[in-house]
């Protein structure tokens, strides 16, 4: 193996299955965990989540103090180890939900048609300087924000640039509207699982022994495996089903394959998952399984709508979904592995797909499209080439399967095949598209046509 390549390791989850079904009495005691784990969250969130507490969030101890000294966990009798689990947990939501929000706001102002570049990039500069950010949200003056000299001196040099009487005060005014917008405190209504940490779960015995709310009281949980992780899991609990699943965040050392040294377009598909630029269709059957589950949801979602004033359970409705999604990502996942393996792929190229357009006319082609997994596939190919040294490369996809990929034309599509009136090249559609995923990636530049017009 290069060096490197030695060195590198990634994060990837693992997860483990409870091997035989949990009794009435153990699953009881679980779910009490995780209910008093979601009210630990939501005390936090209500607490912490709003723009008073945006100074406490980093690096989270005064939060932890603070929820020591209110007296909560002994008002749960939830074990320490759970409760600082849940604090953290949450924070962590907080501090992402912020991020979105910055994010929101951020793009709220490139949209902005009213605002010149100096007062754009004056308003970018304080969404990415936390102390700046939080001494207007908490309106106070420009002087009291705790800037590094650095800092200070280069929002000196921004403000300076605004000259307009009051420019500053109405920027910072427009700033506080859209947070007050775009941020939520977040809340969880879910109370089916929590994490652990190795203070409260031991593995043993093919299984694993987790800590309840009774003092020295340890639950058994059979395992499918007997692979043991040293970090943080989350406990994911199947009620209806009695059934537990384990998930664990480990670092994993990145493959190199020295006989990885093909330059792959691909293009993905409905139908079939996956085509490249040579041809190659992987995951043909993923049409078929992917309209089995869209049909099923179609005709389950008009069941429940016909049944709803009978209170309907969802018991078999949530175990024969998770079955079939389940089902779906496994033949996902086969499929990948096996295009990795034949194409031998250092490079791939994908079109970087546009969000998913409204709905149409037919309920049943809304459904598939809805279902249709792509960002599933994505994330999948993109962790998988991550764990395989494989360089993923996202190409500019505008009118990427209409364009000839020969000479650049725009060209006409007919039951799946492309041809092109300018040099007569003739391909499936997918192939074409992939075939110009490869030369976009690799000449670095759009292309050099979108429509007829264009041409002339």
């Amino acid at each position: 193996m290069p060096s490197e390549t030695a060195h590198k390791t990634i994060c990837k989850t693992v997860c483990q299955y409870s091997g035989s079904p949990l009794s009435d009495e153990d699953m009881k005691k679980l779910l009490a965990i995780a209910a008093d784990y979601r009210t630990v969250k939501n005390y936090v969130y209500q607490r912490y989540g709003g723009i008073r507490s945006l100074s406490k969030l980093y690096p989270g101890y005064t939060v932890q103090n603070e929820m020591t000294a209110s007296g909560f966990r002994a008002q749960l009798g939830l074990p320490s180890v759970y409760f600082y689990l849940a604090v953290f947990d949450a924070l962590g939501d907080i501090k992402s939900q912020w991020t979105r929000t910055k994010s929101s706001v951020k793009k709220a102002v490139g949209q902005n048609n009213n605002f010149t570049e100096e007062e754009k990039h004056y308003l970018r500069f304080l969404l990415k300087t936390n102390d700046a950010f939080e001494g207007i949200l908490m309106n106070l003056p420009p002087g009291d924000w705790k800037l590094p000299m650095q800092i200070r001196r280069r929002y000196d040099e921004l403000a300076g640039q605004l000259t307009e009487d009051g420019i500053i005060e109405k920027l910072h005014s427009y700033l506080r509207r859209k947070v007050r917008k775009y941020h939520v405190k977040p809340h969880s209504d879910a109370a089916d699982g929590f994490f652990s940490s190795r203070g409260t779960h031991r593995y043993g015995d093919h299984g694993i022994y987790i800590t309840t709310k009774e003092q020295r009281k340890r639950i058994f949980i059979p395992l499918t495996d007997s692979n043991e992780y040293k970090s943080q899991i989350f406990v994911k609990l199947f009620p209806e089903e009695h059934k537990a699943e384990l998930r664990a965040a480990i670092q994993t050392a990145v493959r190199f394959h020295p006989d990885y040294v093909n330059q792959v377009g691909i293009s993905l598909g409905m139908s079939a998952m996956l085509t490249t630029h040579e041809g190659h269709v992987y995951g043909e059957k993923l049409g078929f399984y992917q309209d089995g589950f869209s049909d099923w949801m179609r005709e389950q979602v008009g069941k429940y709508n016909a049944n709803r004033h009978t209170e309907p359970g969802r018991k078999k409705y949530n175990a024969t979904k998770r079955r079939l999604k389940e089902r779906l990502h496994s033949y996902i996942n086969m499929e990948l592995n096996h295009f990795l393996r034949e194409e031998k792929p250092r490079t791939i190229y994908l079109p970087k797909l546009p969000p998913p357009k409204g709905s149409g006319a037919v309920k049943k082609i809304n459904y598939s499209a809805s279902m249709w997994q792509r960002g599933y596939i994505r994330e999948r190919l993109e962790q998988k080439c991550r764990e395989q040294s494989i360089t993923l490369i996202k190409v500019y996809a505008k009118d990427i399967s209409r364009q000839c990929s020969r000479c650049g034309a725009p060209g006409h599509q007919e039951k799946g095949n492309f041809c092109c009136p300018a040099c007569g090249f003739h391909a499936d559609i997918k192939t074409n598209a992939a075939q110009n995923a490869k030369k976009r990636g690799q000449d670095k530049s759009p292309p050099p046509c979108t429509s007829i017009t264009d041409m002339k």
